[in-house]
């Protein structure tokens, strides 16, 4: 079996150093983090984000290694402007002062052509548009194989999304989701499930999208797995930014696995699993709502299980995939981990409950961010 390349994307939200609130300095963190990472930090819609990019690595401790290189960069770039990067799908406390958005002529088309997403009616940034999600890239894979799989993917995205949720609090209140990010990003065009379409089609598709207006172009689809069109890779978007390294890494792990015990499938022309789209929306909302504390759906039979239970299903069916990297025992060590702690959402909610200060939770969320 062929081993995989993988890679990944972080977002982080800035937040001051004294309110905790996000914070319109990624211009200054990025320039001074840039002279160490290049185009490894890069800018995102509002100024209040930052994101870090991994070189491709087919090794689990050379991505850990590089993760943990890029945050403590990054953080000490933050820290020299009076802010800390903080892993978490949307910001536990609303900003002081408006967003502004980046300085980009694509940031600024975006903010125009989708406005209502963006701005409130007085041209202001609309707090709750700031979200944060990790991305996970695996290749190296041409369009066609890439979209193939992404099709052979769906009905486990769910669970990764349940695995990952760390989004509790948004705006100084418990929204009584996992992942309330899932919630804010579905605002967007064309975020959900990836469409069973041939490359052919993906590409008639994609381009009357870009069109009639639906989106700027090409590199605004936001499916849960899309081709990536800047790299070779299968892009897997579901997940939230994590605080906690070691789960950024399974996540990453797992998608390999996964990648790796269907590509076979995909080779040999094996038609994807025909799992309705209303199936796999619910299955979206259960998992972005209830996360790992409750159920979501079988991606065999569509029965609703405990979403523990279907995390262990996704490594016993990634356990070819898992085995010939050498990473089954340790995806079980981290899982086992995670299913004791309940994960990045039930670890806020735990902190939130012993201090009773949500400016504690965005101190434990920095702290773990850059590994102190």
């Amino acid at each position: 079996m062929k081993i995989l390349t993988m890679g990944v994307e972080e977002e982080f939200v800035l937040v001051d150093r004294m309110t905790r609130a996000p914070a319109n300095r990624a211009p200054a963190v990025i320039r001074r983090a840039a002279r160490q990472l290049g185009e490894q930090v890069q800018a995102e819609l509002f100024t209040a984000q930052i994101e870090i990019c991994t070189e491709p690595t087919a090794s689990r401790g050379d991505l850990r290694d590089e993760l943990s290189w890029l945050r403590t960069v990054v953080g000490k770039a933050a820290r020299q402007e009076r802010c800390m990067p903080v892993a978490c799908g949307t910001p536990v406390l609303p900003p002081e002062v408006p967003l502004t958005v980046t300085d980009t002529d694509r940031y600024r088309l975006m903010a125009r052509r989708f406005a209502p997403l963006v701005t409130r009616g007085d041209g202001t940034a609309r707090d709750d548009g700031l979200v944060c999600g990790c991305h996970v890239h695996i290749g190296t894979l041409d369009r066609e194989r890439a979209l193939a799989l992404a099709q052979h993917l769906r009905p486990w995205l769910p669970v990764l999304q349940a695995l990952a949720g760390n989004s509790p609090f948004a705006g100084r209140r418990d929204t009584g989701y996992e992942s309330w990010r899932a919630v804010e990003h579905a605002r967007w065009p064309t975020v959900g499930p990836t469409p069973v379409l041939d490359e052919a089609q993906y590409l008639a598709h994609v381009s009357r999208l870009v069109e009639d207006g639906t989106l700027l172009d090409n590199r605004m689809v936001y499916w849960h797995a899309r081709p990536s069109e800047h790299v070779p890779t299968l892009e897997v978007r579901v997940a939230d930014a994590n605080a906690d390294l070691d789960t950024v890494v399974l996540l990453a792990i797992l998608v390999r696995g996964l990648a790796a015990t269907l590509l076979p499938r995909v080779d040999a022309s094996v038609p994807p699993p025909r799992v309705p789209r209303a199936s796999l929306l619910r299955a979206h909302r259960l998992a972005a709502a209830q996360g790992l504390a409750g159920t979501g759906l079988d991606p065999s039979d569509g029965r609703e299980r405990p979403a523990v239970a279907l995390v262990d299903g996704l490594i016993d069916f990634a356990r070819q995939g898992l085995e010939a990297t050498g990473d089954l025992a340790w995806v079980r060590d981290q899982w086992e981990r995670i299913g004791t702690d309940g994960g990045g959402a039930a670890r806020q909610r735990a902190v939130f409950h012993r201090l009773g200060r949500l400016s504690a939770v965005v101190d434990s969320l920095a702290a773990a961010t850059v590994g102190r």
